[in-house]
């Protein structure tokens, strides 16, 4: 995800951008367009006046803040376009802010290619002149990587909050999909007719476009290529029950596939797109 918003950001703006990665390889696409590599993630902080990172679960994001806190100082900026738990965005928050930086947490809904086309939503909260600033007219930023943006107030942990249940949502629906289409298999029935017959009805989504056509050509030994790995979805959603269980709310339809791509997870699709929760369905017959 981090490469092509890079890359829209190198493509679409006169910015110079210093990069780094756990994994310097990771870069390669990065420099080959023009950007800096550093040697360490608190260089970049020193030398850039805003910071964006893109990791994969809470532990790395926490890992990253710790490694770059040296290089914040006053009014640096850091956002951070993880999908975290409110209580690590909170965490990272502190890091930075200790240090005098302006923290923006800035999860995005999208995967592989909205990154690339530059059609990510991103989820905001924390420093309010952070985000404007880097909306502003001569620097608008989030538009180049994005086509929505949305500032959801001061406090940290309500861009997590909302990325949380909006991907729990998405991995409910990819899951009763998923369902759908074992069950058309079942009964013998046209997958494609399903298809058809969704895009005609109020429930279609674009995602039932997008990933049905590969669901119904598959078979048990398909492998899904990823655009949103599984594994990920399975940790948001992870998230969005256990943040859930503190409120005291029941989410029964969200915990429920969840346990269907923990399944999927565990017969080895983890890397897979998370489509491939339908093998987890199918399993079951």
């Amino acid at each position: 995800m981090a490469v092509p918003m890079a890359l829209n950001l190198i493509n679409n703006g006169n910015h110079n951008l210093i990069v780094w990665n756990r994994t310097a390889s990771a870069c390669d696409p990065l420099v080959k367009a023009g950007a800096t590599l550093a040697k360490t993630a608190q260089e970049v902080c020193e030398k850039a006046d805003v910071t964006y990172v893109m990791v994969s679960t809470p532990e790395a994001t926490l890992e990253v803040a710790n490694l770059a806190k040296d290089g914040i100082s006053n009014n640096k900026g850091y956002v951070d376009c993880s999908t975290v738990d409110r209580h690590t965005a909170k965490k990272v928050s502190d890091i930075i802010t200790s240090k005098g930086g302006r923290y923006l947490e800035g999860p995005v809904s999208g995967s592989k290619a909205p990154a690339e086309n530059g059609q990510l939503i991103f989820l905001c909260a924390g420093s309010e002149s952070l985000f404007k600033e880097i909306n502003a007219d001569d620097a608008n930023q989030l538009n180049k990587m994005g086509k929505a943006s949305f500032f959801l107030g001061e406090e940290v942990g309500a861009g997590a909050n909302m990325k949380l249940i909006v991907n729990s949502c998405m991995g409910s629906i990819m899951a009763s999909f998923a369902e759908s289409i074992a069950l058309c298999e079942d009964a013998n029935l046209s997958k494609q007719d399903l298809l058809d017959v969704l895009a005609l009805g109020a429930i279609n989504v674009p995602m039932f476009g997008m990933k049905g056509p590969g669901m119904i050509a598959s078979d048990k030994d398909t492998k899904f290529a990823p655009a949103f790995p599984l594994k990920h979805q399975q940790k948001d959603m992870r998230l969005a029950v256990q943040w859930a269980d503190e409120l005291g709310r029941e989410l029964p339809v969200a915990a429920t596939a969840n346990e269907m791509y923990k399944r999927a997870r565990r017969d080895g699709h983890d890397d897979e797109d998370f489509a491939a929760v339908l093998h987890a369905v199918r399993r079951e017959r």
